[in-house]
């Protein structure tokens, strides 16, 4: 278990991230590449992920180069998830690059202690190595997170107002005491099932806190106690279908006046109830309109305590914007991959936890 250890300074500095943080989510997707556990909750992107990997110079890379370095264990260096990366992918790969090498040596040690660390693993010393591991990254990022963008912002958008909603109505010891079920908050002590048994003293830092759609059931936090805290934790998987274009019925359906400014209304987030006092319509009938909106693709809806709270999709968001959404292709699979990484052998996903 991991007990991280509140003081009265810290409450003002709890922050929650409201966008995906993409080094966190590169990581936390190599797990579920590792493991079979949870994968129904990813089966679409994991048949999708193997067609892009296998066989390819980018899944050898993944197998021989971002596994061994991120594995599903104990430790992993915290290098490879700066804080820097909360502003995005650039930012953190860009500080992935920076690293001190006595801060890299230090934890690829550690990781060879606790994990195991390939061979190559203290060569990540030399500045240009790291910018060859950084194209790695990026070249997966871009071949399996950045297409399936629009629904995980939109996942971690919806847990975003669903937690700021729950601080505006029971302050911080609502929104600690309800994240996820692997924590648990006895104040001033937030427990956290963890992968070992240790306390974590904030000291008037604070901690920043991120949902990672990729996490699955254990959170993770930094092994280096000295470095600024951040705990990533899962969403809840009950989770609502993906979000599909909406069908020439559904769009049918979507016209009107009514619907139109309940979807305006939605872009900042807003309860059944509330909708209905807006619109000035009963509940059951904003119901109806929810119920639309939602099967269009266009929101979507997280329960919470006695109220469902209901936020825009990607999709919603683009038809409230006065030109249509630009269609963005994606990179190819293999952009940016090291010459080092390229090779006949397909991608292994077989290592369980």
């Amino acid at each position: 278990m991991l007990r991280i250890h509140f003081g009265p300074d810290d409450f003002a500095r709890v922050r929650l991230a409201r966008e995906p943080d993409p080094l966190w989510e590169i990581v936390c997707s190599l797990h579920r590449l590792q493991t079979s556990q949870g994968r129904w909750a990813y089966a679409d992107w994991y048949r999708a992920t193997r067609d892009t990997l296998v066989g390819t110079p980018l899944g050898d890379a993944v197998r021989r180069l971002l596994v061994p370095v991120v594995p599903l264990a104990r430790y992993f260096p915290d290098f490879l998830t700066p804080q820097e990366s909360a502003d995005g992918l650039d930012p953190g790969l860009a500080a992935i690059v920076d690293t001190p090498p006595t801060r890299v040596a230090l934890e690829v040690r550690r990781l060879r202690q606790i994990s195991g660390a390939p061979p190559w693993a203290p060569t990540l010393v030399e500045r240009a190595n790291r910018e060859e591991f950084a194209k790695a990254l990026r070249a997966y990022h871009n071949a399996v997170i950045a297409p399936h963008h629009d629904h995980i912002g939109a996942r971690i958008t919806g847990e975003s107002a669903l937690r700021a909603r729950e601080t505006l109505d029971t302050g911080i010891d609502g929104l600690l005491a309800g994240l996820t079920p692997a924590m648990r908050w006895r104040s001033p002590v937030l427990q956290v099932d963890y992968v070992e048994d240790r306390d974590l003293h904030l000291g008037g830092r604070g901690l920043r806190l991120v949902p990672s759609y990729f996490c699955w059931r254990t959170p993770i936090a930094l092994a280096d106690e000295t470095l600024e805290p951040v705990l990533i934790y899962p969403l809840h998987r009950a989770r609502l279908p993906t979000p599909v274009p909406p069908s020439e019925a559904s769009l049918g359906a979507l016209l009107g006046k009514t619907r139109a400014a309940a979807l305006r209304t939605l872009a900042e987030g807003a309860t059944t109830s509330e909708l209905a006092r807006f619109l000035g319509v009963s509940p059951a009938t904003a119901t109806h309109h929810t119920t639309v909106l939602r099967d269009a693709g266009l929101i979507t809806s997280q329960r919470t305590s006695n109220s469902v709270l209901h936020t825009l999709t990607p999709l919603g968001a683009a038809m409230l914007r006065p030109s249509g959404p630009t269609r963005v292709t994606a990179p190819s699979a293999t952009a940016g991959v090291p010459a080092s990484a390229a090779g006949s052998r397909t991608f292994d996903s077989g290592r369980s936890r």
